[in-house]
């Protein structure tokens, strides 16, 4: 029984320090390792001071209309909503 605690808490003691070295991936701020390896920037909303702001369903100049993924030029009502096309 005493073995087997024995090997149990290495086993733990291993896992341990395994899982600390990944959690750093050494990509810096705003990036991840990527399923090669590679590092690669995190995507989503941009948190620098200053940066503009985009609003769903608003019309931007020289763009269209910014629907959370794409800019769009036209936009019509449909089924109580909007349909960009």
């Amino acid at each position: 029984m005493k073995k087997l605690m024995g090997v149990a808490l290495a086993a733990v003691g291993v896992m341990t320090m395994a899982s600390g070295a990944q959690a750093a991936q050494g990509c810096g701020p705003g990036g991840h390792r990527g399923p090669y390896g590679h590092c690669r920037p995190n995507r989503g909303p941009m948190m620098r001071p200053g940066a503009p702001v985009l609003v769903v369903g608003n019309f931007y100049r020289g763009h269209g209309y910014w629907d959370g993924r794409r800019y769009w030029q036209h936009r019509d009502r449909w089924h109580g909503g909007w349909r960009y096309r």
